[in-house]
């Protein structure tokens, strides 16, 4: 018969999942900023990058308190995302609407990150695991605020130019 499944392992395997696609989604900051066009984009990709870093460091001190290896776990969705974006990078090179496309791409990344993060800090939350909670609650901040900047960056710029 089959172990029974507990939040703890759920929680676990959740994150797993976010430390690899946090991990995937810093090779991918730098391609996305050297093909942004707006300054502003590429400025907002970068300073993401440095964010995703403290991210990934974050992530290795829950796993560190959950006394577990920093390992990652394939994340076939963040790899679709990701991949979605080097479409849009290789179809719309030198387009017009590359930056609105580049927008798009990366709020689908952020809407998953926010999806993660807001699940994990109310599971650390359920397990008492309140030091780990704050830092989801911290990242969760972060990840809404850029998906705030990258909204209006769409809004002002990226989409006028392309309409």
């Amino acid at each position: 018969m089959a172990q029974e499944k507990t939040l703890d392992d759920l929680f676990l395997d959740t994150l797993k999942d976010i430390y690899y696609a946090e991990r995937q989604i810093v090779k991918a900051l730098p391609k996305m900023a050297k093909a942004a066009e707006s300054a502003a984009l590429k400025a907002g990709f970068e300073h993401h990058l440095r964010e995703s870093e403290v991210h990934v460091e974050r992530l290795e001190q829950v796993f560190e308190m959950l006394g577990k290896p920093a390992r990652g776990k394939t994340c076939d969705a963040i790899l679709g995302i990701l991949e979605e974006g080097k479409t849009i990078m290789d179809e719309y090179k030198g387009t017009p609407v590359l930056d609105a496309g580049l927008v798009a791409a990366a709020q689908a990344v952020e809407h998953y990150e926010i999806a993660r993060y807001g699940t994990l800090k109310a599971w650390a939350k359920d397990l008492g695991l309140n030091d780990a909670m704050k830092l989801f609650d911290t990242t969760l901040s972060e990840e809404v605020a850029t998906d705030e900047k990258l909204s209006q960056l769409g809004v002002t710029e990226a989409n006028r130019k392309a309409a």
